[in-house]
């Protein structure tokens, strides 16, 4: 049973998962798992008008693999995936001899047979249920066993992950910083100057509304005037 890993550094990985589908098809294989990401790192907004603005940022892609190859094309399908990549981090091959633990599954199961070809031909069945049935699931279980080491031998299973450099990526966006949209100071400031008199120019205009108090304050202050002299004749 072949097993092997491979992580490797590439120029893309979006191209070269693309590229590994392939030659895995090409040889008689399949691709078992796939799974890619991309992960941001830092950003910096560029000003590029007063709405807009450009987002810079890093991206950092990576990608994972399994695929299913046959035995006899793992070592040529393996120095092809090198080729796609810029650097290769580590690659290893594992070869396990499962060939006794095959052997003793299955001298077992025809053990088992044997055990339950007998017990058929007795009239007496010495087993109870739930020993019964956990003899019959141990069978199963060795079987299902030897199965799956057929399959590990007739494909090998590749992991594989690899990677890119960070990219970076442009974004034009419109200008999401309110404070931005400000007008220049000088402008404020004029229009605070032009407010503040209108403010004052609406003061005077609302004591102009009360005009008619100013005579009737004059024949009020007259009246008490008059009153007091008055009094200080009397006196």
């Amino acid at each position: 049973m072949k097993t092997a890993e491979i992580n490797f550094q590439v120029k893309s990985v979006r191209q070269t998962t693309e590229q590994i589908a392939a030659l895995t098809q090409s040889y008689g294989g399949q691709v078992i798992h796939h799974i890619m990401r991309s992960t941001t790192g830092d950003s910096i907004d560029v000003r590029k008008s007063d709405d807009s603005v450009m987002r810079v940022t890093l991206v950092n892609s990576t990608a994972e693999m399994t695929v299913k190859i046959p035995p006899a094309s793992l070592v040529g399908f393996l120095n092809k995936v090198a080729q796609m990549g810029i650097r290769v981090n580590d690659q290893k091959m594992d070869v396990t001899d499962k060939s006794l633990d095959y052997l003793s599954t299955r001298l077992k199961l025809k053990n088992q047979n044997e055990l339950v070809d007998a017990q058929k031909k007795t009239s007496v069945n010495k087993k109870d249920p739930d020993n019964l049935l956990a003899f019959k699931n141990n069978m199963v279980d060795q079987q299902i066993n030897n199965l799956k080491i057929d399959d590990s031998v007739k494909l090998s299973t590749v992991m594989l992950s690899f990677y890119e450099s960070n990219a970076v990526n442009k974004h034009m966006m419109a200008d999401n910083n309110l404070a931005d949209y400000q007008q220049p100071v000088s402008t404020r400031f004029g229009r605070s100057f032009e407010t503040g008199w209108n403010v004052f120019v609406e003061i005077l205009i609302g004591i102009s509304n009360f005009w008619i108090l100013i005579p009737i304050g004059l024949v009020i202050w007259l009246a008490i005037s008059y009153f007091k002299r008055n009094a200080l004749v009397k006196g």
